[in-house]
């Protein structure tokens, strides 16, 4: 993924920076999406997209970035946050196969996992299909992106 780190700020009221994401938004618990809001866009932003991926999962599959529980594009530039359990935008396809959000769910004992929830600010709104994978979605954000920034989360089964 290339990388244009900004002064964006991206927060969720589920969950503080570094902090414990709640059973509610993993596979454990009710698998929604948690309310992520977020500011200082780049000028110029015509669109965004969201990335949440595991870099921590033994299942790291050829040079990915990890397990990915969420991609999600065809976001407005007026959008500056999503609602929890979120219909807005168009989902992608995530490693469990399915489109849209797949909450944390590390294997047993296998300690704590960190989720990477990314915000990618686009200089060109996107009408893409649904069920891009991360790679395809890569594939046509990267060349517009101008801004990004991430919150941190973790999770580890008991």
């Amino acid at each position: 993924m290339a990388f244009a780190l900004s002064t964006m700020q991206l927060e969720s009221s589920a969950f503080a920076a570094g902090g414990a994401i709640p059973t509610k938004h993993t596979g454990e618990g009710d698998d929604v999406s948690p309310a992520l809001t977020w500011q200082g866009a780049p000028e110029g932003t015509k669109g965004f997209a969201v990335i949440c991926h595991d870099p921590d999962a033994p299942l790291v599959q050829n040079g990915s970035y990890g397990f990915v529980h969420w991609v999600l594009y065809n976001l407005p530039a007026s959008t500056t946050s999503l609602k929890e359990g979120s219909s807005e935008g168009t989902p992608g396809l995530n490693d469990f196969g399915k489109t849209g959000y797949g909450g944390p769910m590390p294997p047993d004992g296998h300690g704590v996992h960190h989720y990477y929830f990314w915000v990618l600010a686009l200089d060109k709104a996107t009408d893409l299909p649904e069920g891009l994978s991360l790679p395809e979605l890569l594939k046509q954000a990267e060349p517009h992106l101008i801004g990004m920034n991430r919150l941190v989360g973790t999770y580890q089964r008991d």
